[in-house]
């Protein structure tokens, strides 16, 4: 039997990230979670170096997933364009 992921979203990505997101890229989003950190989370998303060690990212189109798993919990700490997502975590 599969193992499933229960999926945690920090307050910050309920507040300010998904209601930034298009309609659109919130349901490509929500798919690719669903499809992906439920199941297999630690295949799905690369890991991330220096400040950031011990996060993991899933790339979906120009947006970054960066979560952290803990045991059967994926926690996502933000859901960020590209461009910002790595500036963004490191000034918190």
């Amino acid at each position: 039997m599969a193992l499933i992921f229960e999926i945690i979203y920090h307050k910050t990505v309920v507040d300010d990230d998904i209601p930034h997101l298009s309609k659109l890229w919130r349901e490509k989003v929500h798919r690719a979670i669903e499809t992906k950190l439920t199941t297999n989370p630690d295949l799905f998303g690369k890991p991330l170096r220096r400040s950031l060690k011990g996060y993991r990212k899933l790339r979906v189109g120009d947006y970054r997933i960066v979560f952290r798993i803990q045991d059967t919990r994926v926690i996502i700490f933000a859901i960020l364009h590209r461009s910002i997502v790595y500036r963004t975590l490191r000034t918190h």
